[in-house]
């Protein structure tokens, strides 16, 4: 299995010239992130989760040919608005995009891109059915995927693990139940958006310590904001086994 992280940053914070920690300004190709994403190669199956405003762009940049699903973490826009470019896989692969999510987030699919799911719709819109998942095992495409649920503040969130990878972003809490569901991952990818305590989302001490709780063998943190700082200090306060994702970043697992 091979995962690439198509975009590791957020859209929490916009960085200024000045700043603390201008990393937008940084000579670093690491420090150039695009909202989080990620592609996941499997059994010659191919998925994303998540299509953030920058899928297009990251399809491009990682010569993507084929995505066989989608699996969607949550509604919000940094994770769901470049849905309309699934459009191009639609006519290469002369299919309807599969997409895995809760019944919340369909809801939404349906509300925010009525023009891909109406009765009638215009030719050449992007095609997709949604299968909407619960907090139970599911299959995409053969491929067996334990839905983990965590909380974005108030918001539940899917985390997604898939044989030793567990996948989880915009997370700020979870519970004892869902945290046995993680347990024994070789690779855990958690969300961490900066030095600073956030409402709704892990800031690197709760990352951390979460890691060690959960003791699993490599974690890449994602879901980065610049008041992080820079990848190259920031990696130097890591523990061995901890790593800061980037863009176009590929693991075997």
């Amino acid at each position: 299995m091979r995962l690439t992280f198509l975009g590791t940053g957020t859209s929490q914070g916009i960085p200024v010239i000045g700043s603390k920690h201008p990393v937008c300004l940084s000579n670093d190709s690491r420090d150039k992130r695009l909202r989080t994403s990620a592609y996941i190669e499997i059994d010659g199956k191919y998925l994303v989760i998540d299509t953030g405003p920058d899928f297009r762009q990251q399809m491009l940049n990682n010569q993507i040919q084929q995505v066989d699903a989608v699996l969607y973490t949550h509604e919000h826009r940094d994770h769901t608005a470049g849905f309309d470019d699934i459009r191009p896989f639609n006519f290469m692969q002369k299919k309807d995009m599969p997409l895995y999510c809760s019944d919340r987030v369909g809801e939404a699919m349906r509300r925010d891109y009525a023009y891909v799911f109406e009765a009638n719709k215009y030719p050449g819109a992007p095609g997709a059915v949604i299968h909407e998942i619960e907090n139970k095992p599911f299959q995409v495409e053969g491929i067996s995927v334990m839905p983990i649920e965590v909380m974005h503040m108030k918001l539940p969130v899917f985390g997604f693990r898939i044989n030793d990878l567990t996948y989880i972003t915009d997370a700020k809490t979870i519970s004892t139940q869902e945290k046995q569901k993680i347990l024994g991952s070789k690779v855990l990818v958690l969300n961490c958006l900066r030095i600073e305590e956030h409402y709704s989302h892990f800031n690197l001490a709760e990352a951390l310590s979460l890691v060690e709780e959960l003791k699993p063998e490599q974690v890449y943190f994602t879901h980065i904001s610049h008041l992080l700082g820079f990848h190259e200090e920031v990696s130097k306060l890591l523990p061995n086994n901890v790593k800061l994702a980037y863009d176009g970043l590929q693991i075997e697992i």
